[in-house]
Parts: C-alpha cells; structure tokens; sequence
C-alpha cells in the first residue's frame, strides 16, 4: 500500500494518506489572530488539504480540536456549526492545551476516508 505526504517538510507533512484514510497534521490559524478568525483559517486550510488528498469535509472520520483556553469553546463552535457537513458531523473531542506559542488558540487534527 502507498503512502502520499502532501507538503511535506523536514518535521512533518500537513497531511498523509494511507490507503482510504488522509490524516491531517493539527492546523492553526495566524498567530495573534483572534478565535474566530483563527478557527475561520484553519478551517479553509482542512478545505485545500482534504481537496489535495482527493476528499471533502463529508468524509471526515474525527476531529481533535484544542483550544488554549475553553472559555473560547462558544467562539470557535460559532465557526465550526458554519463549517461542518451537518449530515455527516464527525466524532469529535474539544480540550485546552498549551498550545505551540501563546499566539495561537486553536488548533484542529483531522482524520477523514479519502
């Protein structure tokens, strides 16, 4: 079975498929950016990664969302309800991480069928 990494760098790739599945690298949004506009981002960059791989936002399996700070859980669910394919909503989890810097206050991991 093969394995495709897109955009991939010395660290990491933002996101590799194996077989039927694509696994996307967790994504953030500008730092210093507020969660909206953060979250509005990341979501248009799980757009290009998924199209990239051959898939769309119905085929998401599960998502890991991590927000620096859960006070911040309303503002980014306003952005996602928009967002998500409601007949086909994912599993999902939310928590409050440290995230990379303290610029950053969210960041989402996704898996999806290709």
């Amino acid at each position: 079975m093969t394995i495709r990494r897109i955009e991939a760098g010395p660290r990491m790739s933002q996101a590799v498929v194996h077989g039927n599945t694509v696994y996307l690298a967790g994504q953030v949004g500008a730092p210093g950016k507020s969660v909206t506009e953060q979250t509005t981002e990341i979501l248009a960059s799980i757009d290009r990664l998924l199209a990239e791989a051959g898939t769309d936002k119905s085929k998401i399996l599960s998502a890991q969302i991590w927000l620096d700070d859960m006070r911040d859980f309303a503002e980014m669910n306003a952005v996602w309800d928009g967002w998500v394919d409601k007949a086909n909503a994912p599993a999902r989890a939310t928590g409050e991480a440290s995230l990379a810097t303290p610029e950053y206050r969210v960041e989402i991991i996704i898996v999806a069928a290709v």
